[in-house]
């Protein structure tokens, strides 16, 4: 694969692309292993974003986790290296279709969130509060997508990748959306 050749094609209205993706969301993380899909788009029932001080020892598995990733050699050499781990743990509770879960939020653009409000000058209980409000009040009431995935070597361990702000379509938004 050559990292370099990836190219922004253009960019989608937010209605067309919440009629793009609405069709791949799964009602649970069940239905999507009985499809056997790897990946999928869920809306969460309920999701409430929370987080927790790391300890020292998470700090310091996690300084050591993004050296050795830095020295394989890939797209992300000069990123890993200048990383920091984010002091927090952040999760998401929530319910789906079937069950209720609660995933360690692994998606990047959430700690890239905590930095870049600590970087505007924000302190954490600041930032904290922002992620708060953005996470449990601003997204779910305007549109939210988990994407959900696992591994080949775990099938039945489901992780929390991303976090998608998706508009909800109507139900005539839907029916419309198919015929296309």
């Amino acid at each position: 694969m050559h990292e370099d050749s990836i190219e922004i094609l253009g960019e989608f209205a937010r209605k067309e692309r919440s009629r793009a993706f609405n069709p791949l969301i799964v009602p649970s993380v069940a239905e999507a292993a009985r499809r056997g899909q790897s990946l999928a788009l869920l809306r969460p029932i309920e999701p409430k974003f929370q987080w927790k001080r790391k300890s020292d020892a998470a700090m310091a598995e996690e300084r050591g986790a993004y050296a050795k990733a830095a020295r394989q050699g890939s797209l992300l050499d000069k990123e890993l290296e200048a990383l920091e781990p984010t002091p927090y743990e952040f999760k998401f509770r929530f319910r789906d279709a079937e069950a209720e879960h609660t995933y360690v939020n692994g998606d990047w653009e959430a700690h890239a969130m905590f930095y870049n409000g600590i970087r505007s000058g924000k302190s954490e209980a600041e930032v904290l509060s922002w992620m708060d409000r953005t996470f449990n009040v601003e997204y779910p009431s305007r549109g939210m997508v988990f994407a959900v995935g696992n591994q080949a070597k775990r099938p039945q361990t489901w992780q929390l990748l991303g976090v998608l702000r998706l508009d909800e379509l109507s139900e005539i938004e839907k029916a419309q959306g198919s015929l296309f």
